[in-house]
């Protein structure tokens, strides 16, 4: 059979549409739209192997629409324009079956190509639906993501992804001819990565590559068969995750060798230069922060550099940020600290502001003692006086820890000359 297994049980209807029921459930953003036909122009972001594609499909068959699909790495501004065209002769304005656009991977397209999609979705030509496993407040131009609502597509969970491969087995007209026992799922959901795609793909060459009937599924046979390696790295997905996962771990845990490596196995590839250096970005906040603070200068330079730049002189760039990174010393004190203070926030909600530190514009602010009591710091001693910051509910809150490393243990001692009493540093 030639047709790949994902293929033949791509779903058809919203029925047989796994997962994603905060859109597309009873309840769902999605279900009501696709029912009454009214289609907005949308990005789908979501991991690869997620269902982006066959949402798009569904979407389109159920609303009785024409559908125009553009891949992004193989079209143009000249295929745009040709698909829009088509669009406008066989719907457009002023009625309800305006043409569906879908663009798979629409992050690849360059601002101009994206441009030319603007006019079209304004004057309501198309009904456009991007998919992008990258956000797209990063990728996608402003004014066309201000045309769109972004939707979020989950990861799925291991039961969605169980239950896939048993209505393989059950339902696929060649497979269902097989006596398939699924004895254990873990080292192929491992493989697969969460991607629904490769999950089937890889099933159906473990039960092709079976002679024998029944057919057992365990972790054993699955390694033994897959060798728990791929060839080549896939920057559209498949691999996509798991270097670019090693890759920041490998700076993380301060091995320039593994980085640079990783590095070489994306750069190969073709991986977007941004992507790796907006990656490298993050990790200098959040993985080494305050340790070493010229780390997030070298990182916003690095993705300035490249994105000016691009390959293939950008290699060495990004090589010398990823060593340079993975050379320094590490904290995630300032990630925590955030991740702290926003759980807080949940929790407490709006607290109010002490009178003392409120902003007193008007009178009447000053007259209900608005910046009452305020100290300023620069006409104290060593420009410090206490005085209280916090909501008088979480006073005494310490959020920031600084970690063990000379810039932060300078940091600490800083803070214990101040708030050793009040925050015990």
């Amino acid at each position: 059979m030639n047709t790949p297994l994902a293929e033949r049980l791509r779903p058809k209807t919203l029925d047989d549409y796994i997962s994603q029921s905060h859109l597309v459930g009873p309840n769902g953003t999605l279900t009501t739209h696709i029912k009454q036909g009214i289609i907005p122009s949308m990005i789908l972001w979501g991991p690869p192997g997620i269902g982006k594609t066959t949402l798009a499909n569904i979407i389109a068959t159920t609303s009785n629409r024409p559908f125009y699909t553009l891949s992004a790495i193989s079209s143009g501004v000249k295929d745009v324009r040709e698909v829009i065209d088509k669009a406008k002769n066989s719907g457009g304005l002023f009625t309800a079956k305006n043409p569906i656009l879908f663009i798979d991977e629409i992050h690849r397209f360059s601002k101009s190509q994206q441009d030319s999609l603007l006019q079209a979705v304004e004057k309501g030509w198309v009904t456009l639906i991007g998919a992008t496993t990258e956000n797209p407040s990063f990728e996608v131009i402003s004014a066309l993501l201000s045309r769109c609502q972004v939707y979020i597509l989950k990861a799925f969970e291991k039961t969605d992804l169980e239950d896939l491969l048993k209505r393989a087995i059950k339902k696929d007209e060649y497979l269902s001819q097989k006596n398939i026992t699924l004895k254990e799922t873990s080292a192929l959901l491992r493989l697969s990565g969460g991607d629904a795609r490769k999950l089937l793909n890889i099933f159906e060459l473990i039960v092709n590559s079976e002679d024998k009937d029944p057919v057992t599924i365990t972790d054993a046979m699955v390694l033994d068969k897959v060798q728990n390696n791929t060839v080549r790295y896939d920057k559209t997905g498949e691999q996509h995750y798991d270097i670019i996962s090693a890759f920041i771990k490998s700076i993380r845990g301060s091995d320039p060798n593994a980085a640079v490596y990783y590095l070489a196995r994306m750069v190969e590839g073709g991986e977007d230069v941004k992507f790796i250096a907006r990656r490298m970005l993050i990790l200098a906040s959040e993985d080494i922060g305050n340790a070493n603070p010229t780390a997030l200068v070298m990182a916003n330079t690095t993705f300035q550099a490249v994105t000016t730049i691009g390959y293939p002189e950008s290699r060495i760039i990004l090589s010398q940020c990823a060593t340079y990174l993975a050379c320094s010393p590490k904290s995630n004190a300032a990630y925590m600290a955030i991740n702290h203070a926003q759980q807080l926030v949940k929790q407490t909600g709006d607290l109010s502001v002490p009178l003392n530190i409120r902003n007193a514009p008007t009178k009447l602010m000053k007259d209900i003692g608005y910046g009452d009591d305020y100290k300023y710091s620069h006409d104290y001693d060593n420009n410090f006086a206490t005085q209280e910051f916090l909501p008088k509910e979480i006073s005494n809150t310490k959020l920031y820890q600084p970690g063990n490393n000379a810039r932060e243990n300078a940091q600490r001692e800083f803070l214990r000359s101040r708030w050793k009493e009040k925050y015990g540093y």
